[in-house]
């Protein structure tokens, strides 16, 4: 028996010997097992969030409705407000206490968000050399019931908990909290709010203004993250009725839709915004003249503007003495409509500049219901400010400055992100890439859309783009957007994500197939709050396709690519018999293989291999079905992967 064990084992290793003298050996740090083994999913499927990466049955979310009243001095910029909050519990735990959400503390100068400012360098978020010191003044927090009282709360940076004398029931029990407060708008307000000068007048850009609350969910309880600056948002859906008191000569754009324009427009402003709901093309409700005429605007000292929004996570406005106003239909695919609007100052006007700016949100808005969901909102506000980008549900801020292609651009994109993540309310705190990433992705493809692609740009090759987005300095994209240096941020949560999905598109999962997938994520996760494990699980299934070396490779890790083509042989030393590539992946990332050759005669051809050839090995060899020999062969010839050394690819004939 012994001797059979041994003769057998001499057979083996005869075997794996003659095996590893056929295999080219090359110098490659690719692990095919830790890529394509199976990945665990940080998160299991339970009653709440099913396998299939849909809501299950036993999904649940709170909700809060807000009423609130404010009123702006456009002198002292101060803001002063009171807003009462009825929050619902539809989790199955009850409630000892609430988590509410104060933002603009963070521009109080002890704040966590300020420490972190840094002293040597421009940050998007703050500035450690300004003497500004805002946030929120509470003036009273009260339980609003049968007997309403004195709440017992405290406030730790940027978070208010309030410690209920009675839980919140489980499944369904509500509560209503009145809050009494005021803060001075900062004029850099972390590039989300501010205070633009201009000739006639400041323009307020009005943004977490008010007292907000934390989510609750089935993931991780209250949602309690500071804020910091980088990371953005995630909020409970609710409906808002809100009264904004300013100035008489001022004009008022809001989330939502005005309840009492004969108040506080005029006549011939009712009758142009009429006009506009019914026009294509963009009517001027507030034209340049008229900026400076006191007739267009009604008399008094201040006015009260009242907008409700419905089924939103947030509201915003903006105010200013100094706007032009214009405005446009938006047509949808059900047959109802909304209406475009932008507001901007006497230095923005132009055909070049913001006057084409209606045109742009009606544009970016149609294109997006057709292509993914249908927009939401009876309004959509564009307004121009000294905030370089900025989204709310229903409105946008954009920098005045923007013209043309960057005008377009910065619109689609703030525009975009009513679908991430106003409709698919994602949390912007802990995965910023999930509103920003996406919408990136889709802003790829309205370039080619808008106007017969007025505005497309060839986009650079992978062979700029893979450095930049790749390099020794980069981060995973999942990566907490607080907890990643700052010059990454943009290509972690933006690029590198959007074109990600480009690829998934277009070189995995085709058109059809993605779209399909894509169309599903949202409409399952409209006004719900998904998580990243959702989005893959939705993917994999709607898509069909096992995409988990994908998500780890690109969204979890950090892995790079390097193809390479090693060797180019002739079948028996004869170009008549045909040719056989040896192409090697070198590194952790594995993508598809596209293969172009060409012959001396000038035939061509491209040989698509799918990323299963990678699944246990580093190398692999293709068969070119050639008869002459051949003048050159390159691995991606158009540079769609983010291959980190293009100089390997491609090989050329004697």
């Amino acid at each position: 028996m012994l001797k059979k064990i041994l003769s057998f084992s001499i057979l083996l290793i005869s075997f794996f010997t003659a095996v590893a003298q056929k295999n080219t050996t090359v110098n490659s740090k690719y692990d095919a097992h830790a890529l394509f083994s199976p990945l665990p999913y940080s998160m299991e499927s339970n009653v709440y969030r099913a396998a299939s990466g849909e809501p299950n049955i036993g999904y649940w979310q709170n909700r809060a409705d807000y009423k609130i009243n404010a009123s702006l001095n456009d002198v002292t910029h101060e803001i002063t407000g009171s807003v009462i909050i009825s929050y619902k519990n539809n989790s199955p735990q009850a409630l000892p206490f609430l988590w509410l959400q104060l933002d603009q503390n963070l521009f109080n100068k002890d704040s966590r968000g300020q420490s972190r400012m840094p002293l040597d360098k421009h940050s998007r978020y703050g500035d450690s050399k300004s003497g500004f010191n805002g946030g929120y003044k509470i003036a009273s927090v009260q339980i609003i019931g049968d007997n309403t009282t004195d709440a017992n709360y405290i406030v730790s940076d940027t978070r208010m908990q309030i410690r209920l004398a009675k839980p919140v029931a489980a499944n369904g029990d509500s509560i209503k909290i009145k809050i009494e407060y005021a803060f001075t708008l900062p004029e850099e307000g972390a590039d989300r709010c501010g205070i633009l000068k201009t000739i006639n007048g400041d323009i307020f850009a009005v943004a977490q203004w008010y007292p907000r609350m934390c989510v609750y969910d089935d993931v991780e309880g209250w949602n309690t993250l500071p804020y910091l600056g980088a990371g953005e948002f995630y909020l409970e859906y609710g409906d808002f009725d809100v009264n904004i008191t300013v100035p008489a000569s001022h004009i008022v754009v809001a989330s939502g839709v005005l309840q009492n324009p004969t108040e506080v427009l005029t006549a011939t402003q009712i009758q142009r915004l009429e006009a506009a709901a019914k026009s294509d093309k963009t009517v001027m409700i507030r034209t340049e003249k008229e900026v400076t005429d006191p007739s267009s605007r009604p008399a008094g000292n201040t006015l009260t503007w009242h907008f409700k929004m419905y089924n939103a996570r947030d509201v915003s406005w903006a105010s200013s003495k100094s706007f032009i106003w214009d405005a446009a239909r938006i047509n949808l695919p059900s047959g109802k409509t909304s209406l475009a609007m932008s507001v901007y100052p006497f230095e923005a006007a132009g055909r070049s500049k913001w006057s084409r700016g209606t045109e742009y949100v009606k544009g970016s808005i149609e294109n997006y219901s057709k292509r993914w969901y249908e927009f939401p909102y009876p309004v959509a506000v564009n307004v121009a400010t000294n905030v370089n980008g900025m989204e709310y549900p229903g409105i946008v801020f954009c920098n005045a400055k923007s013209e043309g292609s960057e005008l377009f651009g910065v619109v689609d994109h703030e525009f975009g992100h009513t679908w991430f993540p106003m409709i698919v309310g994602s949390n912007e705190r802990k995965y910023g890439w999930m509103d920003e990433g996406f919408n990136t992705f889709m802003n790829s493809l309205a370039k080619v859309d808008f106007n017969k692609g007025e505005y497309y740009e060839t986009p650079r090759g992978m062979d700029v783009m893979a450095q930049y987005e790749f390099g020794a300095q980069s981060e995973s994209i999942l990566t907490a957007p607080d907890a990643m240096n700052e010059r990454n941020i943009s290509v972690a949560l933006y690029y590198k994500p959007g074109y990600g999905l480009e690829l998934l598109r277009n070189q995995i999962l085709g058109p059809d197939r993605f779209d399909y997938a894509f169309r599903t994520y949202i409409q399952r996760w409209a006004f719900k709050h998904p998580t990243p494990w959702d989005f893959f699980r939705t993917m994999n299934n709607v898509g069909g396709e096992d995409l988990t070396w994908f998500w780890k490779e690109w969204f979890i890790d950090n892995y790079r690519l390097d193809q390479s083509i090693v060797s180019v042989d002739y079948e028996n030393n004869n170009a008549a018999n045909g040719a056989v590539v040896t192409i090697a992946n070198l590194d952790q990332m594995a993508m598809p293989v596209i293969l172009y050759y060409e012959t001396e005669s000038g035939l061509s051809g491209t040989i698509n291999l799918p990323v299963e050839v990678w699944n246990n090995t580093n190398t692999w060899k293709v068969k070119l079905p050639i008869t002459e020999k051949l003048k050159s062969v390159v691995l991606d010839p158009d540079k769609v992967f983010p291959d980190m050394d293009f100089s390997n690819n491609s090989w050329k004939g004697e």
